[in-house]
């Protein structure tokens, strides 16, 4: 025994005195996972309906106050993650976006890749207005790879320009020479896209390729459910339930090869989703009921043309601007309407009873429309128990200002995170890439709107990061013939970031004589 002490003890001189040591040992680069579960309300986040990313969520940092951004639509949030920037500077406005320049008389589909490239085509190569994750691990010699169950179009928005990546989604794989190395490590496109098949696909595409020894810097899974399920069944339906299963067990699967190759010690994953989800009860929409008060001349005039909730007058013209945003503060379908701001800087609307753009992060300089209007919404359970009530068309849904739809859960760990953690500051799917960059070693672009998640990680914030939160509220009113319409929107402001939390509307009608 005293040998082994000795030999021990002469190895450890020699080490130190060469400069070997635990301290000077090269530390293994790091490494980044973010997963995203498409319309995840965090309620469904229980240790029956979703057991490893229940126990995940035990074991790493939660964001408790975690925001989706508006409108809480699927590639708004694909675009305002993969850029750290709201709408007012990725130019992705909606789901459904208006290009006049493509077509002058509809929106075009944002799910859809070939939409995006004919977005791409007519603006000269600038679908989105602001920088990528992406294309700044490109200008430092790093990499990205996304892998989606999803639309083609929530892919492509992710890393649109691939910058030395790569995406693989379950109906398209770009480059194009790269679909012959997916092929043969995971096989040919799932044959029924709309099954759990495309699930399991894309989770052994990122195994195999994105986790490979030799696989990019950061890699983004994307899982189209329960979104995909939800629509058409309804929140809480066997059907959609049985959704979750499947990607919490896909989910636990990618966690269990990590564990598995001690790939844990090297990967941070960061876990969101891009919306919550409201049953839905509406009967009517926007264009048609404008088409009813004669506001609009029919579906494919060039006159008003609406775009899920933006709608672009002609000429921009102010009376007809006014009459819109007063038919639309009478019904109760209807919840906030916003206008943009007199001047910069403004938070209410330039028409009474509006907010502005700008207090909700939509002010593109070029894309926004002159009207955003939104569902209203109510607390209403549906059959199984689920709140949150929405007053659009269909079985269930999203896009809404509702707290529902807005708060959604962030979820992290790895080395660098904290273990068994709960933040109560405010956080955005805008503070998903700055805080990548961050744990890359790489700064963080001056323009992106999101700012360094410090409270989850393990290291010490800088003095300069808020640590205070509070709430704030914007009000307009109008008195109209009828009645009074008012409008809130609550934000949470942490120094110089605004969250928005939640709009409400509120009507008041005259007293019958």
């Amino acid at each position: 025994m005293k040998n082994i002490k000795n030999i021990a003890r002469a190895l450890a001189l020699v080490l130190i005195a060469t400069g070997v040591n635990a301290q000077s040992q090269p530390k293994k680069e790091l490494k980044t996972l973010i997963v995203f579960f498409d319309g995840l309300r965090p309620d469904y986040i229980t240790p029956e309906a979703m057991p490893n990313l229940y126990a995940f969520k035990k074991q790493g940092s939660f964001g408790k106050q975690h925001h989706s951004v508006f409108p809480t639509v699927t590639r708004v949030n694909s675009s305002a993650y993969s850029t750290g920037t709201y709408p007012a500077k990725t130019g992705i406005l909606g789901n459904t976006v208006y290009f006049p320049e493509v077509d002058k008389v509809k929106g075009l589909n944002t799910g859809d890749a070939a939409d995006l490239k004919r977005i791409d085509s007519a603006t000269n190569g600038h679908l989105l207005t602001s920088i990528t994750l992406g294309e700044v691990l490109m200008q430092n010699g790093k990499k990205m790879m996304v892998f989606s169950s999803g639309s083609t179009g929530q892919a492509l928005l992710q890393n649109h320009t691939l910058s030395g990546g790569a995406i693989v989604n379950s109906s398209m794989i770009l480059p194009e020479s790269f679909k012959e190395t997916v092929f043969n490590a995971v096989g040919p496109f799932p044959k029924n896209n709309k099954s759990g098949a495309k699930h399991v696909w894309v989770a052994d595409a990122l195994i195999k390729l994105g986790l490979a020894p030799n696989g990019p810097n950061v890699s983004a899974i994307w899982f189209n459910d329960p979104d995909g399920t939800a629509h058409s069944d309804g929140i809480g339906a066997a059907t959609s339930m049985a959704s979750i299963k499947t990607v919490d067990h896909e989910f636990g699967r990618i966690i269990d090869y990590l564990k598995s190759q001690k790939l844990d010690e090297v990967y941070n994953v960061l876990i969101s989703t891009d919306h919550g989800f409201v049953t839905h009860v509406g009967k009517t929409n926007v264009a048609t009921y404008l088409i009813e008060k004669g506001l609009k001349k029919d579906k494919t005039s060039e006159d008003v043309v609406v775009a899920e909730g933006a709608i672009y007058v002609k000429d921009h013209n102010p009376d007809m601007i006014k009459k819109i945003v007063a038919a639309l503060q009478e019904p109760e379908f209807i919840g906030a309407v916003f206008t943009k701001g007199a001047k910069p800087g403004d938070m209410k609307g330039w028409v009474d009873g509006t907010i502005s753009f700008e207090a909700i992060h939509w002010n593109h300089p070029t894309r926004a429309a002159d009207i955003l209007v939104d569902e209203n919404w109510d607390n209403r359970k549906n059959s199984f128990g689920y709140e949150g009530t929405g007053f659009s068309g269909g079985v269930a849904g999203h896009g809404g200002f509702s707290p529902y739809e807005v708060h959604i859960a962030l979820i992290a760990s790895g080395p660098s995170f904290k273990k068994s953690f709960e933040g109560d500051l405010p956080t955005a799917n805008v503070d998903i890439t700055p805080t990548v960059l961050h744990l890359l070693g790489l700064p963080v672009p001056a323009v992106m709107d999101g700012r360094v998640v410090y409270e989850l990680l393990n290291e010490k914030a800088p003095a300069s990061a808020p640590q205070k939160a509070k709430i704030e509220n914007i009000e307009s009113s109008v008195k109209t013939p009828w009645g009074t319409y008012k409008l809130t929107l609550q934000r949470t402001i942490l120094g110089k970031y605004a969250y928005t939390d939640f709009t409400k509307t509120e009507r008041v009608l005259n007293a019958a004589k």
